[in-house]
């Protein structure tokens, strides 16, 4: 919901230590010494599996206790690397212009004409939209069926509102993945809790009046941020839920008469979103605005209250 005036429009060490087997000087042989082997005895005896194994798991401990700490981490393999997602269409530079030009070809083939240029785009909001001879299409719909397809041409080479529309409709009647959305969360200020309580009360309070309670309740939110809206209606996604975010400075400024027609005129588009309409200010919201005795435009005048006051002093 927007003004006319001052408000305007609506991211280890596994390989043991080597074991050296060195032969003893042989000055006076098992004669002179005769319990001291004979280095061909250390040899054999070093050789037999049990000594061997013995002293090699010995040191290996040994050396682990007193290395490992340092040495580990080097010895550490690395993970593995994450395996690919079939599922989802591959990103790279390559495999997207390949699937732009498929899709390209595709549509002409369904009598897409005019068109010089197509762009696959990864958006929330813009489906597809056709700029000059540029026709740009979220990736979502690279593998849509050919009646989508058809759906799309039409929206490009429609003469009349009256043929996009129709189009647009049956385009996002095809389910896209979006993605996840992450909502920029504001500071709370003073005062924010208690008109947030009030809002929400209005909310239940005008969904009982004008649309018999069949509104869901969602989250209400103040935001600081809105420049030339005086409301918004976001219908969220499979990772968000959907809500109703009011210009604080509208609140403030024009007061709250005037706040309750801008949530109205949003509770309105959440009449449209839970009823499976398009979520415009076309022919249906015209309709339902006037219902509920509201402007039915995407824009209204709407007065400070110091000039109000004025007026009436």
């Amino acid at each position: 919901m927007s003004s006319r005036h001052t408000q305007l429009g609506f991211d280890f060490f596994d390989a043991a230590p080597a074991v050296s087997v060195s032969a003893l000087p042989m000055t006076s042989p098992a004669s002179a010494h005769p319990e001291v082997p004979s280095a061909a005895a250390i040899v054999s005896v070093a050789a037999s599996p049990s000594f061997a194994q013995s002293v090699t798991a010995t040191v290996s401990q040994l050396f682990t206790q007193l290395f490992s700490p340092v040495l580990t981490p080097a010895f550490v393999p690395a993970p593995p690397k994450p395996v690919a997602d079939d599922t989802r269409p591959a990103r790279g530079r390559t495999a997207v212009r390949a699937r732009t030009a498929v899709l390209f070809s595709r549509l002409e083939d369904l009598g897409l004409r005019g068109v010089e240029a197509l762009v696959l785009m990864r958006t929330r909001t813009v489906m597809v939209s056709l700029i000059g001879r540029t026709l740009r299409i979220h990736e979502g719909y690279s593998e849509a069926p050919e009646s989508v397809l058809r759906a799309i041409v039409a929206f490009a080479t429609a003469r009349n509102k009256t043929e996009r529309t129709t189009a647009r409709e049956a385009i996002l009647a095809f389910d896209v993945e979006r993605g996840p959305s992450v909502r920029r969360q504001e500071p709370a200020r003073p005062g924010d809790v208690a008109m947030i309580a009030q809002l929400m009360e209005a909310h239940r309070d005008l969904n009982a009046k004008w649309f018999e309670s069949a509104l869901s309740a969602i989250p209400l939110r103040l935001s600081g941020r809105m420049a030339t809206r005086l409301g918004h209606y976001d219908p969220g996604s499979r990772h968000m839920t959907s809500e109703i975010v009011m210009s604080r400075t509208h609140i403030m400024r024009h007061g709250w008469r005037e706040a309750m027609h801008t949530l109205l005129h949003e509770m309105v588009h959440q009449w449209q979103h839970e009823t499976n309409l398009p979520v415009d200010h076309g022919t249906a919201f015209r309709q339902k605005a006037r219902e509920v005795g509201i402007t039915a435009a995407a824009r209204r005048d709407v007065t400070p209250l110091e000039k109000k006051r004025k007026a009436t002093g």
